[in-house]
């Protein structure tokens, strides 16, 4: 019998878990992203053309293709050289084929077709918004990219976020999230990646309504300037506090991380998020899977085929869990 789960999220994130889900035929897959990049090729986009933000898009789009791997690394080919140094290929046509075709909408389907993608690529909203966070100190932090690379004093903790103008969520991404066996949070800097999608009208209400089993899959590290200090709680508490919904279960990888690789990221003052098992309890997650689902390249990242079998023996445990 064919599951539904619906991964929500950007960035890295949700580009391993799609890739690795991919490979499981008894899954129907869709990938909600968020719309709120400002920062890179995307952001230039954004600002010289009007376009909403193509590269998590893009991403999520490559990860669930089953074309060939050259189609999929030319739309994730970054040129290295003048004049095109930074941009994206698939970005650019991305924003080629909304010009053609008239819509992102219209773009977004044209190129699912020609990667053949297994499952649906939806943005959060189709609205033009911009991420803004207010800090502790009651300054305000404008736009996505300055908060993911902070200009200001990281160490002054994030009182909130919240988008500028409001944002109405797409009206498909909700359908697609109360349609759902399973709705996955992907891993991904919590108030840049995770947190903007549940900022959207309509997806808190959508959460809370599903009928599905909500997962969170729970970053490795922590982010200077986000999460400073932040254990698996306090991450699951900001879930809570927007999304309105305890996660029925949180995926955590508890094997091994070499400690070259941590002294790597705290030179970056990023740290390995601790797993506070008893204030988990206290909020209401009901389940705690363990797993070595780590990549063992060098980056500390989620590897896809193992974090995604660790997914289906959840998915497994909670159906059965079911009524």
């Amino acid at each position: 019998m064919q599951q539904t789960v619906t991964i929500i999220g950007g960035g890295t994130g949700s580009f391993n878990l799609l890739t690795g889900l991919r490979a499981h035929d008894n899954l129907s897959i869709r990938s909600i992203v968020t719309m709120m990049d400002s920062g890179g090729d995307s952001g230039r986009l954004r600002d010289e053309f009007g376009v909403l933000p193509p590269g998590d898009l893009r991403r999520c789009l490559v990860a669930l293709s089953e074309d060939s791997p050259l189609m999929r690394q030319l739309f994730s080919f970054r040129f290295t050289e003048e004049p095109l140094q930074g941009r994206h290929f698939g970005n650019l046509f991305f924003l080629a084929l909304t010009k053609i075709l008239g819509s992102e909408r219209e773009a977004i389907k044209a190129i699912g077709g020609l990667l053949n993608i297994r499952g649906r690529v939806l943005p959060i909203t189709w609205d033009n918004v911009h991420l803004h966070a207010e800090l502790t100190d009651g300054s305000v932090v404008t736009e996505e990219k300055h908060i993911d690379v902070p200009q200001h004093d990281a160490t002054i903790p994030i009182k909130r976020v919240y988008l500028a103008p409001e944002a109405d969520a797409n009206p498909e991404a909700l359908q697609a999230i109360a349609d759902s066996d399973f709705v996955v949070l992907a891993p991904g800097d919590l108030f840049t990646s995770s947190l903007p999608n549940l900022l959207v009208r309509g997806v808190p209400e959508a959460l809370q309504g599903c009928r599905g089993s909500l997962v969170y899959v729970l970053n490795l590290m922590t982010k200077h300037g986000e999460t400073n200090g932040f254990s698996a709680s306090r991450h699951v508490d900001q879930i809570i506090r927007y999304g309105g919904r305890v996660p029925d279960a949180l995926l955590v990888h508890r094997g091994h991380i070499p400690e070259d690789m941590i002294l790597r990221y705290r030179a970056e003052e990023a740290h390995r998020v601790v797993v506070d098992e008893d204030s988990l309890a206290r909020l209401g997650v009901r389940i705690i899977k363990s797993a070595a689902i780590m990549s063992t390249t060098s980056l500390v990242r989620h590897d896809p085929a193992r974090t995604a079998a660790a997914m289906m023996e959840l998915f497994s445990e909670l159906s059965a869990a079911r009524p």
